[in-house]
């Protein structure tokens, strides 16, 4: 699964570790992540990230 970086703050979703802090299971992928998800280091939404 690919990795996608926040194109605000570079922070980077990887899938095989989730967001345990905001309740993300190991193992979902980007596509799979709630609409309403957004970056926990700036907290802007799905739409501010890149495939790396």
């Amino acid at each position: 699964m690919a990795k996608w970086s926040c194109l605000a703050c570079g922070y980077i979703y990887d899938p095989g570790e989730g967001d345990p802090d905001g309740g993300i299971a190991p193992g979902t992928a980007f596509a799979d992540l709630p609409e309403d998800w957004a970056c926990p280091n700036c907290g802007l939404g799905k739409e501010n990230f890149e495939p790396l």
